[in-house]
């Protein structure tokens, strides 16, 4: 996205999150929340000022420019759409979801991801299809446990 790596989506997204939680962010909070150490967060942070994503100034914090605001949500929505795709296919387990949408946001391609959109939004218009493809992902997980249905049993 916007020639930024893996890093610097993943520290815009955490930057945006907080912003829109708390109105701003600093070093320690975006540290924290990535488990990295302040000098590690402040090098980043700093090439995203120099991308013009970011206005930091040391020691009072970091707030986006327009444009880092505009990648910014579009990440975060990327993340959400991806995370409740999955949850609409039946992945229940938070941390699974959450390891699994970090494994391959950054690798899908737009057309893909619009895609996915389409899925999700088909998803939110028609609960009766969710119910039913739940009630058949249920019906098919039971016949696969049956050891009848084990072509080796």
């Amino acid at each position: 996205m916007d020639g930024c790596s893996v890093s610097m989506e993943d520290f815009l997204e955490k930057i945006y999150e907080t912003v829109e939680r708390k109105g701003y962010a600093r070093v320690a909070d975006l540290a924290a929340q990535l488990r990295l150490k302040p000098p590690t967060v402040t090098r980043m942070v700093q090439k995203l000022g120099d991308r013009g994503l970011v206005h930091y100034e040391r020691y009072r914090g970091l707030t986006l420019t327009p444009r880092g605001t505009a990648v910014g949500r579009f990440l975060s929505e990327r993340h959400a759409v991806l995370e409740e795709f999955l949850r609409l296919l039946g992945c229940a387990d938070p941390a699974t979801v959450y390891r699994d949408v970090e494994g391959i946001e950054h690798h899908l391609s737009p057309d893909t991801l619009a895609c996915v959109r389409r899925f999700v939004a088909f998803a939110r218009q028609n609960p009766e299809w969710v119910a039913a493809y739940r009630r058949s992902s249920v019906d098919q997980d039971q016949a696969a446990a049956s050891p009848v249905s084990q072509p080796w049993g």
